[in-house]
């Protein structure tokens, strides 16, 4: 779950990281009231998505004088708001972040996230705050630094201390460095978040540390432990075809490909995923409809994959263990014909009454392709869909 940046710095400041005096506004009446408030020189005004490259794309307007700062919140509110990460349909911008400007000296990068190749916890800092972090470790690498913590053990002061100093803190600052990076890692820990990034960590002109943007973004799994953050959810930002899946106890991810794809357990989804790209095609979802689906569940999660416009093919793969291949057949039957699906169906059923499951599809009026193996329909839909 991602939440916004002002929400995420009030987090921050709850557990003693400095942030810029900021609030946030749904109307431009809030807008302007929290910019009569402020006691400024500069005035930064900042839409708040679910999405990085707000900069660049004209999503933080830094104002000098408080007309300015007000032009600049009703010209954000309501706006569409194109960025490399929303992609070409872009965001409504229904929430700003007021905040009073900062003068910054110096930018760093700082972020706690997961290695999972380690099973560990791993902390990045660079001198390089404020630019796009994946394009600096692609192009200068030498310009990343990493301290890989086990979780079992968690993150000693000399770690943090080293991290500091390999990240190029002035060393009058190295102290209250590693205790800003320990907090980040205490809060990281605590909340179960799976990023928590702040780009750029700034040393202002008064020599203090300052988080001038902050990501948090948590573990769904774990949300249950923290009922806290499930308030801070903001429904406008879900996607909205996962919401519905999710209200159907359906573990659906939407994609950026053509080819719709139903199968049951997350392995094998990450394998139909994966052979229908060996193939050249692109999946457009993952959906795991579980080891318990019965006709209506499957009919839903049929209709969720054709509410995605971009899917041109539809490939079910299923292995019958405690599911039934029968009751699979039942429902695509039965979705098919409520939906007037007119889009190649192909479908590989094994396991559990997988033969029963064949008669009920080649049975039907539909025009259903049978696989007899995962590569096999793969390269069957793909082929179909070009």
């Amino acid at each position: 779950m991602n939440i916004h940046e002002y929400q995420a710095k009030e987090i921050l400041k709850s557990k003693g990281i400095p942030v810029p005096i900021g609030f946030p506004a749904m109307t431009k009446e809030e807008a302007d009231n929290a910019i009569d408030g402020m006691d400024a020189q500069v005035i930064v005004v900042k839409a708040q998505i679910h999405a990085g490259g707000r900069g660049k794309a004209g999503g933080v307007k830094i104002c000098h004088t408080k007309e300015d700062a007000k032009a600049a919140a009703a010209e954000l509110l309501d706006r569409e708001l194109i960025t490399k990460q929303t992609g070409p349909v872009g965001k409504v911008v229904r929430r700003l972040l007021i905040e009073e400007g900062c003068e910054i000296e110096r930018e760093f990068y700082l972020s706690v996230a997961m290695d999972r190749s380690q099973s560990k916890i791993v902390l990045i800092g660079s001198a390089a705050g404020g630019m796009n972090i994946e394009e600096i470790a692609k192009k200068e690498p030498e310009k990343i630094c990493r301290e890989t913590v086990d979780p079992a053990f968690g993150l000693s002061d000399f770690q943090a201390r080293r991290l500091a100093f390999a990240m190029g803190l002035p060393a009058a600052l190295a102290r209250s460095g590693a205790s800003f990076i320990t907090k980040l890692y205490k809060l990281f820990v605590d909340h179960d978040c799976t990023i928590a990034e702040i780009n750029p960590l700034i040393v202002t002109k008064g020599n203090e540390l300052v988080a001038l943007d902050a990501k948090l973004s948590f573990d769904d799994n774990a949300l249950y432990r923290h009922p806290e953050l499930n308030e801070l959810k903001d429904e406008t930002e879900e996607n909205q075809r996962e919401k519905e899946a999710a209200e159907h106890e359906l573990s659906y991810i939407a994609l950026d490909g053509n080819i719709g794809c139903m199968v049951n357990g997350a392995g094998l989804a990450m394998a139909t995923m994966d052979i229908i790209r060996h193939h050249g095609g692109t999946p457009a979802n993952f959906l795991d409809v579980g080891g318990d689906a019965t006709v209506e569940k499957v009919t839903e999660a049929f209709k969720i994959i054709l509410k995605d416009r971009n899917v041109k093919g539809i490939f079910v793969n299923i292995f019958g263990g405690i599911m039934k291949c029968d009751i699979i057949a039942s429902g695509i039957v039965e979705a098919a014909r409520a939906t007037n699906l007119q889009l190649p169906l192909v479908v590989r059923l094994e396991g559990t009454n997988s033969v029963e499951g064949k008669r009920i599809l080649s049975e039907s009026d539909l025009t259903i392709i049978p696989a007899d193996s995962l590569g096999g329909g793969a390269g069957k839909i793909v082929s179909l869909v070009r």
